[in-house]
């Protein structure tokens, strides 16, 4: 996904002479074709992560198109205040790409586990968070990003996931697609955690002869609010999912929807996601996921909870 992502920046940036690419600290080979055949508008700095939100801000004010690249964690915890007073409050098209949304730097521990970025992004005004399922709809949505009027915050997964975008589905900014029709139960789910839904899915239907849907945002926020009105008061159990932590998260956003505009639904709503504690066991995602319930067999069971 982020492969995908970055090598759509550069498709770009070859007919847009408007596209800047900033990058913090990023290992050797990122965009080496960038660098090479556009090297003025390639920009490489070091730990610096706050200084790089300032300069796209400053090229921004001047016509430019920046994209802005780094570790998931240091776009948002460390440049909270200037993604805040330099890029929301000015209202600036800056798109920032989060490597490692979640879990995915699990070996690298609590410092790179980006498990409150959506919850950070989210309290910001004009800021709009993006959490593609899979690379096509990356590809897709990088691309409509360019003319897109407002901060943008790419939440980029691990890659190599598989590919659940079919052809008919209507991939826009701000648009959700229900992957799966529910019959009683739905999903809720954003990111990576569609595919996790997905497969429970499959598997409620395999064991429990149960029809349970799967309505996948890839735009956290703004919510797709005329999709959450038609579905949430034509089922009756809903289990939100995210690799983030409940707190304010994704979930959170739903439950809030759902609150200001069906309240009579609210006992019908789960969630699933992270606890609010750091995560401090190092390992593969896969090993997090399943120390962290983010599970298939715990999806199943929580849909069955729902009365």
């Amino acid at each position: 996904m982020r492969k995908t992502c970055l090598d759509t920046v550069y498709e770009l940036a070859k007919k847009n002479k408007k596209i800047i690419f900033i990058g913090s600290d990023l290992g050797p080979g990122v965009l080496d074709s960038f660098k090479k055949n556009i090297p003025e508008r390639f920009v490489m700095e070091g730990v610096s992560e706050q200084s790089i939100i300032g300069i796209s801000a400053g090229l921004a004010k001047e016509g430019f198109k920046p994209y802005v690249n780094t570790i998931a964690t240091f776009l948002t915890r460390r440049c909270f205040e200037q993604v805040a007073v330099d890029l929301c409050l000015h209202n600036l098209p800056v798109r920032l790409i989060g490597n490692g949304g979640g879990l995915v730097y699990a070996p690298l521990g609590p410092t790179h586990q980006a498990i409150e970025d959506i919850s950070i992004m989210r309290t910001l005004p004009n800021m709009t968070i993006l959490a593609p399922c899979d690379a096509v709809e990356m590809k897709k949505l990088v691309i409509q990003s360019l003319n897109y009027k407002f901060p943008i915050y790419f939440r980029l997964a691990k890659g190599g996931d598989q590919i659940i975008t079919n052809k008919k589905e209507k991939i826009k900014i701000g648009i959700g697609n229900l992957k799966i029709k529910p019959g009683k139960s739905l999903f809720i789910t954003t990111g990576v955690m569609t595919q996790l839904a997905i497969k429970a899915s499959k598997k409620l239907k395999l064991t429990k002869n149960i029809d349970c849907g799967v309505l996948h945002l890839g735009t956290v926020k703004p919510l797709d609010k005329k999709l959450l009105r038609y579905w949430i008061p034509r089922v009756k159990n809903i289990v939100t999912v995210e690799e983030n932590v409940l707190n304010g998260g994704f979930g959170s956003s739903i439950l809030e929807f759902v609150s200001d505009n069906f309240p009579q639904n609210l006992k019908n709503i789960r969630r699933i996601g992270l606890s609010d504690e750091f995560i401090n066991k190092y390992g593969t995602q896969e090993l997090l996921f399943k120390d962290n319930n983010l599970t298939v067999d715990n999806l199943v069971k929580q849909i069955l909870k729902v009365k």
